[in-house]
């Protein structure tokens, strides 16, 4: 199948050379112009993997064409090989600079006896060579960004194991500090009465523990898709975090398009690492969430109605890990007691860098 792909590319081009050169005053495509056209583009093939070779052997075929035919568009083959060979070659364009020049110095030389003027050697030996850089730097580039790109989800997906990980640590080492001081009070209780509350709150703290591992082992186990929540999933994190005692409330204002997913999973993972510092940490009865998306970007906050709070000298994991995550999207956050009292986190996620 590739070669047979090459082989309609050389035809083509051979094709449109005679054809081009019959339309420019030429009665007919004869023999002479027919092998020529062919001898010019049958380098085409070598354009991978002997790129200056392939130029050079077209750029000697098409000065033997324009001495025996005098007027002929073959050199268009020529300069689309002096373009593809700077394409491939990754190294000294200079070369290939040199060597298209001194192919169209001799392209002059054969048809009017003399160097051509300026004009005529920038548009046949600079530009093929200027084009073929110019896409050389382009693909370089787009290879890059794909390469940073990959390495950003890796990280990303490293990230929230990393998170979960650590959840797990927090769940598991909190609860079971609990269930020791219950179970050393139950040693010490006087009456069954008591010994048999201490052990129902041994029981509930032990359920509540393992339904958490459980829920952090199920997300680690699912499709890696399932990793990247956003915040069309707020509304069941909301769900999942509101209790008799605690009403978590969601608003959503402005333009409403859709967002970059850098933008749209780090916005959940902010609500959900301050909802999260809000249970534990927190009195609050009552926390609202509101997010507000406009042309720039989207824009956070979380605030509850617990009791103030002295803001820490030294961030917690919590408050450090959402900015880290909200300073690699060039944003910014806050976060500290709210002037009506309770907590507020506020961030800015800017759209436009991020839209990828």
């Amino acid at each position: 199948m590739h070669w047979l792909r090459e082989a309609l590319l050389v035809a083509g081009a051979a094709t449109v050379a005679a054809l081009l050169t019959a339309l420019e005053g030429r009665a007919a495509i004869d023999v002479p112009l027919a092998v020529f056209s062919a001898g010019v583009s049958l380098p085409l093939l070598l354009r991978r993997a002997l790129p200056l070779t392939a130029a050079t052997s077209s750029a000697v075929i098409a000065l033997a064409g324009m001495a025996q035919l005098h007027r002929w568009e073959g050199m268009l083959v020529t300069m689309v090989l002096f373009c593809t060979a700077v394409y491939h070659r990754p190294r000294r364009p200079g070369l290939v600079l040199a060597v298209s020049t001194c192919w169209v110095a001799g392209t002059g030389v054969v048809i009017g006896g003399a160097v051509p003027a300026l004009t005529t050697m920038v548009i046949m030996s600079v530009a093929p060579v200027a084009t073929g850089y110019a896409l050389r730097l382009h693909r370089d580039r787009a290879e890059q960004t794909l390469r940073l790109r990959r390495a950003e989800a890796e990280r990303v997906l490293a990230e929230e194991r990393t998170w979960l990980a650590r959840n797990v640590h927090d769940s598991v080492g909190h609860h079971l500090t609990a269930i020791r001081l219950q179970a050393a009070a139950a040693r010490r209780a006087p009456g069954d009465a008591s010994a048999r509350r201490t052990l129902e709150t041994i029981s509930d703290l032990s359920l509540s523990a393992l339904t958490e591992v459980r829920d952090l082992l199920r997300t680690l186990n699912e499709h890696p898709a399932a990793l990247q929540p956003g915040i069309a999933d707020l509304e069941r994190l909301a769900g999942r975090l509101s209790a008799a005692g605690r009403t978590i409330t969601l608003h959503r204002s402005g333009t409403g398009g859709v967002l970059p997913p850098a933008v749209d999973h780090t916005a959940y993972r902010v609500v959900q690492e301050a909802l999260t510092n809000v249970v534990r940490h927190s009195n609050a009865t009552a926390v609202t969430v509101r997010l507000r998306q406009h042309g720039r970007g989207l824009r956070i906050e979380v605030l509850d109605n617990g009791a103030p709070a002295q803001a820490p000298q030294v961030e917690g994991h919590g408050i450090r890990g959402m900015r880290e995550r909200v300073l690699l999207l060039d944003g910014t956050l806050s976060a500290g007691p709210a002037e009506t009292g309770g907590w507020r986190v506020l961030a800015e996620l800017p759209c436009e860098r991020n839209a990828w």
